[in-house]
């Protein structure tokens, strides 16, 4: 039954992440479509409202729901929590904020306010990235020292992540 669960678990949380890596995506979209001369914005950001909306409540939440659900299903088969998944929890519990930003996010550009620049969008954006990485290096090392030297590893990403979108905002500048 146990393998079962995980098998589950895995699927979800994967369409979970595809749903986070694509909805920020289609933010920065329908952020950008707001510079478009009219009649052009108003058929793009039409377009992506609709999209926005189906993934969202189409796939990113169901697969957090269910994420949510064999998780723990999944610690109940085990019998305990290992120290490493203490660890892995934390950053379980920080993507889970980070999806209800989004859906503050969301919220917001349905109702027309357009909080964020599409640059700013371009960093939540490699923020998905960021626990993907902490929560796979976890879950693979099993090893909280070993998980240590990943999160510095973790570190060295984010600033790298964050110099290639300045370093990208700065060439899309420049055309």
């Amino acid at each position: 039954m146990y393998l079962y669960i995980k098998a589950l678990h895995i699927i979800f949380v994967v369409t979970w992440f595809a749903g986070l890596f694509y909805i920020v995506r289609l933010f920065i979209y329908y952020t950008e479509a707001q510079e478009k001369e009219e009649p052009a914005r108003s058929i793009l950001q039409e377009q992506f409202r609709i999209m926005i909306k189906r993934l969202w409540f189409g796939i990113t939440w169901p697969s957090a729901v269910l994420t949510f659900i064999f998780g723990p299903w999944m610690i109940f088969l085990l019998g305990g929590i290992p120290g490493w998944l203490w660890v892995k929890l934390a950053f379980v519990l920080g993507l889970y904020v980070y999806h209800f930003l989004l859906h503050g996010i969301y919220k917001g550009l349905m109702n027309g306010r357009f909080k964020y620049s599409s640059t700013q969008l371009r960093i939540w954006n490699e923020v998905a990235t960021i626990f993907l990485v902490a929560i796979v290096f976890l879950v693979i090392l099993k090893s909280l020292l070993s998980t240590l030297w990943a999160l510095v590893g973790l570190v060295v990403f984010t600033v790298c992540l964050l110099v290639a979108i300045r370093m990208y905002k700065s060439i899309r500048e420049k055309k």
